[in-house]
């Protein structure tokens, strides 16, 4: 056998390996699951990921009924997502994660970085980041964390007194 074929089969053998080896990772790392709900952290992951899920309900419960146009229903709630789909980003590929939590008493400010990813072909894929802010309070009595406000995947007619029409 010549040295250039040894050369070849060893530059295949590698790419392979490394072909084997990205499947992997992609494939056996963890799939993102629901957080104990104690933490503020815990309750703006859960609710941007029942969002993601499209498990509406849940996400409904995360909010808080002192809201000043707060949804009557977790029907209403469905409508105000899927009406404000465009605020929710219901139809890109994003990732979410919690990147810092600031506690101050019965309120706290957590800060989510987002990533969405844009496929434009085989060589002009890219990525947007940026962070946005969820506020949320304990309700009375040191009850569990209600989200009241957020930049991002939120209804902004949920802040007026009206709600949305």
């Amino acid at each position: 056998m010549k040295s250039t074929d040894k050369f070849l089969i060893g530059i295949v053998g590698g790419v392979i390996l490394l072909v084997a080896a990205a499947f992997a990772v992609a494939f056996l790392r963890p799939k993102p699951t629901y957080q104990p709900e104690d933490t503020p952290e815990g309750v703006a992951h859960n609710y941007l990921f029942a969002l993601e899920q499209a498990d509406y309900e849940r996400a409904y419960g995360y909010l808080s009924p002192t809201i000043e146009g707060y949804p009557a229903s977790a029907e209403a709630f469905t409508e105000d997502v899927h009406d404000y789909s465009w605020t929710f980003r219901l139809d890109s590929s994003t990732t979410i994660e919690v990147e810092s939590t600031r506690v101050t008493g019965d309120r706290a400010v957590v800060t989510v970085r987002e990533t969405t990813f844009y496929e434009g072909g085989l060589f002009s894929s890219s990525e947007y980041s940026n962070t946005f802010d969820v506020t949320l309070v304990r309700e009375a009595g040191g009850g569990g964390w209600k989200i009241i406000s957020s930049d991002s995947y939120w209804a902004w007619c949920w802040d007026d007194k009206d709600g949305c029409q």
